[in-house]
């Protein structure tokens, strides 16, 4: 920390030099900064996982993201169908072995 009570800015090539201090400093004092054009912060993983949401899984976000109250027309799948449905009329040797 500098004099005035902020937390200093490393250089990359400090970080680099000092990376165990970086960590050290990250543990112990809180986020550490590195670089001035393109920043980045150093902060311990319990941290982050603190204050980020937790993970979802994709099935779970698609459960959770479905779209509501869509007045979707579902078609009876019981019914003669008269639309055309591609490759039907293919045989396997049609699709190759490639």
């Amino acid at each position: 920390m500098s004099a005035d009570g902020s937390h200093r800015t490393w250089t990359v090539a400090e970080a680099k030099a000092k990376l165990s201090e970086v960590l050290r400093l990250a543990e112990e004092e809180g986020p550490q900064r590195i670089g001035l054009r393109r920043p980045f912060v150093v902060v311990p993983e319990s941290l982050w996982r603190e204050k980020s949401p937790p993970e979802k899984h994709l099935g779970q976000w698609l459960v959770e993201n479905m779209p509501r109250g869509a007045n979707l027309e579902i078609p009876d799948r019981h019914e003669e169908s008269h639309r055309e449905i591609p490759f039907a009329d293919w045989d396997d040797a049609d699709w190759g072995d490639d």
